[in-house]
């Protein structure tokens, strides 16, 4: 404050009168200053202030005061004189009951005001529970864009709110609601192949289960780092990732997600024991009697359908090498899908059983089904063909390369048209949405 303000005669009297209220009017019109920069200078909320300014609040506690003028930055010479309520009554006088009644009265309305007051209310929580249900059902059968940018949306107000004050259990509401926000952004960081922003979506989510103590959370995030690990140059670092998920997943679709993908990173790595033993695992967790799981009832991408289980038994058993029975599996996935409900399909999860039975044709010697299988990879519109597809593609590369396989005219033709072929360019994408 500018020092001449002191100076000024109606400010010491209010000072010397003890009324803070018009203290606090006198240096806003002096000042020109907003009653929130004032409040945040004063160490007290706008709300606070206001009520100080008419009249309906008073500083009646010692601290209380005594911070409130020094953030004010009064000379010393200028405080009024403040005597503590406990020194108030000596041997002549004694303490005026009505003084200690009300100081008590503003401790406690002090302290319900800390405690009461949230910036949510049943209708927000349950539009975010909205939200996050429609992206991920959209998620499965939809272009990533623009639910991308929406849901970035919806995990910043997430994170605003929770700068804010709740009551314990809104609190741990918003954590897990933020944590699944977060979950869903790691799922679109990768199928865009950006692993590095996936996994750091990963660690907040992980986070924000924390804070909720939400352990079906734990078990899906756990869950999708495994997953996207798998998917990158470390894919052994997969396998540590699925043991702790698996620790965590109550019984039910997290439980039987987390031995699929460790039955196909398992198989990506060349350990068929390991593998047939987590297809075993699997098969078991099918059996087992589900566990309520809030994660699941946000639905589509967030679930581990028959489809989706599947559609991860035939790539396992594809790598493996057991053709017959993963092009049983690959295509129960596909007709599954087809058959379903169209919001329900997932266009990712099918295109890539596709590219399981084009490497189950070529194989086999069963071109036509390749080709077949290859049509319907040629098809997939453009802002569908997620980054884990130019993976799948560039594994094929490899395969045709085999001595077996080299120098197949078929073969070569068939590979021939997905030359040109394109996956999402996410730097494109993201710009294309501002």
């Amino acid at each position: 404050m500018p020092a001449a303000l002191w100076s000024d005669a109606e400010i010491q009297g209010a000072l010397r009168g003890m009324d803070f209220g018009l203290l606090c009017r006198l240096l806003r019109q002096r000042t020109g200053m907003r009653q929130d920069d004032l409040a945040r200078r004063a160490g007290l909320s706008q709300g606070y202030l206001s009520q100080l300014e008419s009249g309906a609040r008073h500083l009646t506690r010692l601290d209380k005061t005594q911070k409130f003028l020094d953030a004010l930055g009064v000379p010393a010479g200028l405080w009024p004189v403040i005597q503590p309520l406990a020194e108030a009554g000596t041997a002549e006088h004694e303490p005026d009951l009505r003084v200690l009644a009300s100081a008590a009265a503003q401790t406690s309305h002090d302290f319900v005001e800390l405690i009461s007051p949230s910036n949510v209310s049943a209708e927000v929580l349950e539009r975010f529970h909205f939200s996050l249900a429609r992206i991920a059902t959209d998620y499965v059968h939809a272009p990533l864009f623009p639910l991308f940018t929406e849901l970035i949306s919806v995990r910043d107000e997430l994170f605003v709110l929770l700068q804010g004050r709740q009551r314990p259990q809104q609190t741990r509401e918003l954590f897990m609601l933020a944590g699944t926000a977060c979950l869903l952004l790691a799922h679109a960081s990768q199928n865009l192949g950006e692993s590095t922003s996936a996994m750091a979506q990963i660690r907040t989510a992980r986070m924000c289960a924390e804070q909720a103590d939400h352990t079906g959370l734990r078990a899906w995030a756990a869950g999708t780092a495994a997953l996207i690990t798998e998917w990158s140059p470390q894919n052994r670092m997969a396998l540590k990732l699925t043991e702790h998920a698996a620790r965590l997943a109550p019984a039910g679709e997290a439980r039987i997600r987390i031995a699929a993908i460790e039955a196909r990173t398992a198989a990506r790595i060349g350990d068929r024991r390991l593998s047939l033993a987590a297809l075993d695992r699997m098969k078991r967790a099918r059996e087992e009697t589900p566990v309520h799981d809030e994660v699941e009832q946000f639905g589509g991408l967030l679930t581990f359908p028959t489809a989706k289980q599947n559609y991860y038994i035939g790539g396992a058993l594809t790598l493996l090498g057991d053709y017959d029975e993963a092009h049983h599996h690959a295509t129960a996935a596909i007709t599954a899908y087809r058959s379903g409900p169209s919001e329900e399909r997932s266009y990712g999860d099918e295109i890539l059983g596709q590219m399981d039975l084009i490497t189950i044709g070529l194989l086999r010697g069963d071109f036509d089904e390749a080709a077949t299988a290859l049509g319907h990879v040629l098809d997939l519109p453009p802002q569908k063909r997620i980054r884990q597809l130019g993976n799948a593609l560039n594994r094929l590369d490899s395969l045709t390369s085999r001595p077996e396989l080299k120098g197949n005219r078929t073969i070569t033709q068939l590979m021939a048209l997905i030359r040109d072929y394109r996956v999402i360019d996410s730097t494109a994408a993201i710009r294309s949405q501002r």
